[in-house]
């Protein structure tokens, strides 16, 4: 184990605050093993993204997202470059939105759980 990840882990003050996030993992864990076997698709959903929330990568490594290359600010782009793409996006997800909207509305009701590749 790296000494920089087990010592943030590991020492005094830190482990207070990070005890709780190995036994959250634990009954998130359980939790989304018990609910594969019900009925329910949301729940395993919601069990997978609390997996992969609380699996401790990011604590471990912040602030290095190259783990022992570059940290976040290193690797990330230019402040025009981000302002560009923020334009982008603003203009481009309402029309996503939009069209995804009117695709789930045309086709509403075509489907049913009796047909298809089940």
């Amino acid at each position: 184990m790296n000494p920089a990840i087990a010592s943030r882990w590991f020492v005094f003050p830190n482990i207070l605050f990070l005890a709780p996030v190995p036994l959250a993992t634990a009954a998130a864990a359980l939790l989304t093993w018990r609910a594969l076997h019900s009925r329910s698709e949301v729940l395993p959903f919601v069990g997978g993204i609390g997996l992969f929330v609380l699996s401790g990568i990011a604590i471990s490594l912040y602030p290095m997202i190259v783990p022992h290359h570059f940290t976040l600010w290193e690797a990330a782009s230019s402040d025009r470059t981000q302002a560009f793409l923020l334009v982008g996006t603003l203009a481009l997800l309402p029309v996503i939105l939009m069209y995804t909207s009117w695709s789930y509305w045309v086709f509403r009701g075509k489907v049913r759980a009796d047909i298809g590749y089940h």
